[in-house]
């Protein structure tokens, strides 16, 4: 027998947060489902895969885009299959997400973009995320205490998904960042970077810092995110294996790891035409 919920939004939550989904992920999913249950106009027990595919198809001649289409989709599908506990087929081909190669910089725009930024404990965040290959919430949550900086290595705590992961820290940063500790008298529990007011820094502050940086050094459509698509690509054409790249990413899905294969240059993936043989 389906469950019917009296408050959406609490079995939402709840179900959420018994799977371990980010407070982002259960915030967006309550607001889609609000929207599509608004628009559909029906009571929860009668809702269908038909109410489904006219919701997503409203949604899409609005112009909205294949990769909001997507979170509409499984948002939907979660209250359908998980909270409602019905068996329906919502296998949507348009709602999925377009593939798109994600923009990368060469190791020489990585050096400009770097080097445009003043400030030192600006530009050891940046250094840091581009070459550990992290994520702006995963930088401005980083701990003094998930450093093993004399190893070489780092841990991501509750990282994206609720999940903690192992991160190599570069060689060329680990000084920089004892310097930080013993400047700053930060302490094990401490944030590793923290604003003069001695606050967290806000995801808005990297996303300006490198914005402004990638202006300075004539780049275009650089974000935080395009430094951990430049990190993963670049270890693809150092040799290392998608599996390897995977396991420093977090990514879940090995498919999810398998573009930075085509972003990576042709020869040093080692591809050989047959034409050449």
């Amino acid at each position: 027998m389906s469950y019917t919920p009296l408050d959406v939004n609490k079995a939402v939550r709840k179900e959420c947060e018994r799977r371990g989904y980010s407070e982002r992920t259960i915030k967006t999913y309550q607001m889609c489902i609000k929207k599509f249950l608004n628009s559909c106009g029906k009571e929860l027990g009668v809702v269908g895969r038909k109410d489904v595919i006219e919701f997503l198809q409203s949604l899409k001649e609005k112009g909205a885009s294949g990769s909001t289409l997507n979170v509409y989709h499984m948002a939907v599908r979660f209250l359908i299959e998980d909270i409602l506990d019905k068996r329906i087929k919502l296998n949507i081909k348009y709602s999925r997400r377009p593939e798109k190669l994600p923009r990368v910089l060469t190791k020489e725009e990585i050096r400009k973009l770097i080097g445009k930024i003043c400030n030192w404990k600006h530009r050891l965040m940046i250094e840091l995320m581009y070459g550990a290959g992290l994520r702006v919430s995963e930088v401005i949550n980083l701990r003094v205490k998930d450093l093993k900086i004399d190893k070489n290595f780092g841990f991501v705590r509750s990282g994206k998904g609720n999940k903690d992961r192992m991160f190599i820290l570069p060689r060329i940063v680990s000084e920089k960042i004892k310097n930080l500790i013993e400047i700053e008298k930060l302490a094990e529990n401490d944030f590793l970077f923290l604003t003069n007011k001695r606050e967290q820094y806000s995801a808005r502050s990297l996303q300006e810092i490198v914005r402004k940086a990638s202006k300075e050094a004539g780049l275009s459509g650089v974000h935080c995110h395009t430094l951990r698509h430049s990190f993963a690509t670049h270890l693809i054409e150092q040799g290392q294996t998608a599996g390897e790249v995977q396991s420093l990413l977090g990514h879940k899905s090995p498919e999810t790891t398998f573009i930075y294969l085509h972003t990576a240059a042709p020869n040093m993936i080692r591809i050989k035409s047959p034409l050449d043989s």
